[in-house]
């Protein structure tokens, strides 16, 4: 019977010491690999958020620059209304009263008024008669339009809006599609695009012939439909 074959160095099994040294070198590795992993996502994420922080620096330069600016009027003009056709002027009163107002213009261009002005600004709802004439009291001009208008109308309407002293809502049974109307003054328009909208604002918006000159258009109520 002939003896086995000896085993070679190489065939003999690793010692503890050296598993152990083996499953050292695999963790180590893995570390290595994890913590290169992590670097790697860190690194996306910071230029992730550094893309995100300037696409919407972008977006709010770009909100800025290109938002609808207001429109800018001379405050205080002559109040005569002599060089725009188709101007009304009107005599009506000045006092402070708590019931419902019957107005001689449609809508009410001055006469009596609630004590409470109404906030200036836009009005998607129409705003009681009473608290609106108390604000054109003080230099205010009110801007109404039939509710039926167009939605690009009432954006050309928005765009020649000031920043202050004006209210803009819809009324119901106007005369026209438009109406501006200052104390004691008034004008019928058809067209949204009408240059006559701004002649008036430069003639009677913030006029010194108001009763109530100066006196502010904030810090009163506000109406259901504020903007």
């Amino acid at each position: 019977m002939s003896a086995s074959p000896r085993q070679t160095g190489s065939d003999k099994p690793p010692t503890t010491k050296q598993q152990r040294a083996a499953e050292r070198e695999r963790k180590l590795e893995a570390f290595k690999q994890k913590e290169a992993r992590s670097k790697r996502n860190r690194k996306l994420g910071l230029i992730g958020a550094i893309v995100g922080v300037v696409a919407i620096a972008g977006l709010l330069v770009a909100s800025i620059v290109f938002a609808p600016r207001p429109a800018t009027y001379s405050a205080g003009g002559t109040g005569t209304g002599a060089d725009i056709e188709g101007v009304e002027l009107f005599e009506n009163t000045s006092n402070h009263v708590t019931t419902p107002v019957e107005y001689e213009q449609t809508p009410p261009a001055g006469g009596e008024h609630h004590p409470a002005w109404l906030n200036c600004g836009v009005y998607t709802e129409p705003v009681p008669n009473e608290n609106a004439v108390h604000s054109l009291e003080h230099g205010a001009l009110w801007v109404t339009y039939d509710p039926s208008i167009s939605d690009e109308d009432l954006a050309t309407l928005r765009s020649k809006l000031p920043s202050s002293y004006v209210i803009l809502s819809p009324f119901d049974g106007l005369p026209s599609p438009i109406v501006v109307s200052g104390w004691n003054s008034q004008i019928q328009i058809d067209d949204a695009d009408d240059p006559r909208i701004a002649a008036f604002f430069e003639e009677f918006w913030k006029s010194d012939l108001v009763p109530e000159p100066g006196a502010l258009c904030t810090g009163g109520v506000d109406a259901p439909g504020k903007a």
